[in-house]
């Protein structure tokens, strides 16, 4: 499914000046048809499944508990 700038701008919450300057940087993918720029919804689903993704990782490791050293000894 293809958006137009204004629809991905609403989709990302960003200022359609914004993902126009993105796009035209090369930094998000899009096509031309002549009018408009067209941009595919399904490279913004992927990022946001991945930056998903890598905050669970990060949770999950900032959850670990810290093991105890082994060579600890409780002497005063």
């Amino acid at each position: 499914m293809y958006l137009t700038i204004e629809e991905t701008a609403e989709y990302i919450a960003m200022n359609p000046s914004s993902v126009t300057a993105l796009v035209m940087q090369g930094r998000i993918r899009a096509i031309h048809d002549g009018e408009q720029y067209l941009i595919n919804k399904e490279q913004f689903t992927t990022h946001f499944e991945q930056v998903e993704k890598y905050k669970k990782m990060i949770q999950e490791y900032l959850n670990e508990p810290i093991p105890e050293d082994i060579d600890v000894k409780d002497e005063d």
